[in-house]
Parts: C-alpha cells; structure tokens; sequence
C-alpha cells in the first residue's frame, strides 16, 4: 500500500509479533517478486546501475519513501518519518557482477552480467520491508532509511556515499541493518558469535609490470613482461603456503592476467589483478608486504627497465557485527523463524565495504561508533538443499559469484522481507 513519507504521529500500538511479520509480508510479495524478476533480468555492473537504481527508487516511492536519488554516484536514499524514534537504516547494494549467467532461468540476465551475489532480492526484501512497515506504521516510531548503495563489488560503493554527505544529509543512523544471501537452506538466517567476522578484511590490487617490447624472432633484444608476471603469479602461491601462519586464514588469488596484442610479438607490458582476503587487519598487511616484495623481485630479476607499479585499487575491513543489537536482532529472528532456523554463521572470506558505514568514511573500525548487524539469508530451495545433503560435495549448491547462482525466489523472497522487517521493529523498540 502506498503511504505518505512522513506518517501520523499517533501513539504506536504495541509492537506486532515477530510470527505475524511473516505472515503479513505476503501483502507486499507481489511487487517485490516484480521487481526481483525485473531487476535479475537487467542486471548492471558496478558504476553502470543507472536502470537498477531508478527501479529500486521508484519502488521505495511506490512504499511511501521520499526518495532522493545519485547519492555518491547512482546511489539511492528512501526515507520513511514516522514521528520521533530511532533513525534505522536498511542497506542493499545494486551492482551485478561481469559474468555470464548459465542458470537457464527464464528470466535469466541475457547481456553479458549477472546477479550472482543475490542483490536483486536484497533489493527486492528492502522495498518489501519498507512497504510492510509503511503499512504498520502505528506499531513503530522514528525514521526508517534505506539506501541502495551502488559498486560494492568493487568495494567503492560506501565510501562513495559517505563522501557524498550521506551521514550529513539524511541523519547519523542508530543502527544499519543487512543481509547478504548464502548457499544455506531458504528460510533460515545465520549471525555470527561475537568477535567473529561476518566476512574477512580484503584488498584488490592492480599489478603492472613493464618489459621491453620487440619481435619473437629477437627475444635477446626485448625483456618479456609476460615471463615476469608467469613468475610472479608462480611465486605468489608461496605467501600463503609458505608465508602465513597456520592458524591465520589468507586468501591470495591472481584474478586477471592480460597481456600482448600477437603471438608474435612481445609486449612491452602486463597486468595482474590480484585479490587478498584474510581474517583481520594485520595478516592483511603482512600480505600486501609480501605481494610488493615478491612483484619487485620479479620484476628486477627479469630486468625490467622500469620498476613495477603496485596499486591498491580497493580496501575493506573486517566485517565485526555489534554485539547487543546483533543478540536483539537474533532473537527478534529466532522468533519469526523459529529457533531452529536461526544457524552460527562460521565467517567468510568475502569481502564487504558494509564496515564504512559503521565507521563514517574512516579506515578504523568503529571509531564513530555506529552500530552495525548484519546476517546471512538462506537462498537453497528444499529439494535442492536436500539433494546437496544426500549427494556430497559433488552436488553442493552453486555458491555466489558462480555463473549458476540461482536463489530459490519462491521460498527465499518472503523470509529475506520478514528478516529486515523484524530487524528494523526491534531497533525501534529498543529506542
């Protein structure tokens, strides 16, 4: 139902329960499933979500939002007043991923992109929310915002709103809420334990080695970059192995490798992308110090004429959940799901730059001190989860960022809208 963006003050009624949440999101199911099947066939890439952007902004209009769009780039702030209250955030991410999707899906991605992290039904779950808020507008008070915030894929995306006056133009928040969907079965979430990251510290770094371009016939005349970079890719695989305590968990991956125009010609340049994730901020440094050392080596062994540039083309911390409103929101979840449903999530190796919204744009986590809770959402339908089960590793579910990424719409949609929902009525309540 569409309601106005700034809603009656009347007293709230008691808080609906957390069950009937779920029930209720079925009023708002429709649209959302529209706009999910919509936004996963036109999916766009980071720094491309013009069309993504505009649909998920008129969905939150259609929820009673007042909208205010390219926040930071194609970013989009819907907020919802209802009186004096906390100031909730609720945050979904709008970029698609450069892979080509195999699902087979009728309403599959057909240019060359693909949501295969699942952010068309984050998006869809956050109109959904607002919209079934907006309709129990007398059992809270205070000041709901949801942002669709662009280029998280390659960790830009908040910092690019932060610096855009985010906090300055819409409010400091109480709190912000996501969630991110997994490979575990619809209709469960899963919170980390305290301390432990929802997902890892990462850093992606652009290589570019130089060399001496000339004819293959000659290679005595020319330093052949491509050679230099065999050897750094071969050599990198020993910082992990060789370089990082058993006990930490590093990540190290070269991502791309481009270079040369002929068979025949030697370049006289080649680029890496390299990811890094690891489990906190030091193993992270000792890392980005090992790639540096290891690229110059390389590169001076080769005998390069010019030395390599290392750039670190996007950073995020770990991702740390605060621990009061995350126990709150558990069991607000353990609630509307029931107990059972509600699962440990172990911590990942993805990275996220959910982290600058608790810091305010700063490098430090928590030094502004915004309260961050984030979960996880089961996307695997049943007969899928329950074929994964009985068939080994072998019939695992295709994890995010697998060109067969398909999320279970049917039975993950409507529990991913009750989640956000129950989150953001038990932030209100607590204020």
């Amino acid at each position: 139902m569409n309601s106005p963006s700034h809603l009656s003050p009347a007293p709230p009624a008691p808080a609906p329960a957390p069950e009937g949440l779920l029930a209720r999101a079925g009023e708002v199911l429709r649209p959302a499933l529209d706009l999910y099947l919509d936004l996963h066939a036109h999916p766009e890439t980071s720094g491309r979500e013009e069309r993504t952007a505009d649909r998920f902004a008129r969905s939150l209009e259609a929820a009673g939002c007042a909208v205010t769009r390219r926040v930071g780039g194609h970013g989009v702030v819907g907020v919802l007043r209802n009186g004096d209250g906390p100031r909730v955030w609720l945050r979904a991410e709008l970029d698609a991923l450069p892979v080509e999707e195999r699902t087979g899906l009728p309403y599959a991605g057909r240019n060359g992109a693909m949501h295969a992290c699942g952010h068309d039904l984050h998006m869809a779950a956050a109109t959904g929310a607002a919209a079934l808020l907006a309709g129990l507008a007398d059992r809270w008070r205070g000041t709901l915002v949801l942002v669709g915030q662009p280029s998280e894929e390659t960790l830009s995306g908040a910092e690019a709103m932060l610096g855009d006056g985010l906090y300055d133009r819409f409010g400091r928040p109480d709190v912000v809420l996501a969630q991110h969907a997994a490979p575990l079965p619809a209709g469960t979430v899963a919170h980390a334990p305290e301390r432990v990251p929802m997902a890892a510290a990462g850093a992606v770094l652009d290589v570019l080695l130089y060399g001496r371009g000339g004819h293959v016939a000659t290679p005595h005349l020319a330093v052949d970059p491509v050679v230099a970079a065999a050897s750094v890719v071969t050599r990198l695989q020993g910082v992990v192995a060789r370089e990082t305590a058993p006990a930490d968990q590093v990540t190290l991956t070269v991502g791309t490798l481009r270079a040369g125009t002929a068979a025949n010609v030697i370049p006289d340049e080649a680029r890496l992308g390299i990811a890094l994730r690891a489990a906190n901020e030091a193993s992270l440094e000792r890392a980005l110090s090992a790639v540096r050392r290891v690229v110059l080596a390389e590169s001076a062994a080769a005998g390069a004429p010019r030395e390599p540039e290392v750039t670190v083309a996007s950073r995020s911390a770990a991702l740390l959940c605060d621990p009061q409103p995350t126990a709150s929101v558990r069991r607000a979840h353990a609630a509307l799901l029931g107990a059972g449903r509600v699962l440990d999530w172990p911590g990942s190796m993805a990275t996220e730059d959910f982290p600058l919204f608790g810091d305010a744009g700063t490098p430090v986590h928590g030094l502004h001190g915004v309260p961050l809770v984030y979960w996880m959402l089961g996307t695997v339908g049943a007969r899928e989860w329950h074929r994964a089960v009985a068939g080994g590793p072998e019939a695992a579910p295709a994890p995010n960022h697998s060109p067969f990424f398909a999320p279970h719409i049917g039975s993950a949609l409507r529990p991913a809208i009750g989640a956000l929902a129950s989150a953001a009525v038990d932030r209100f309540a607590d204020g």
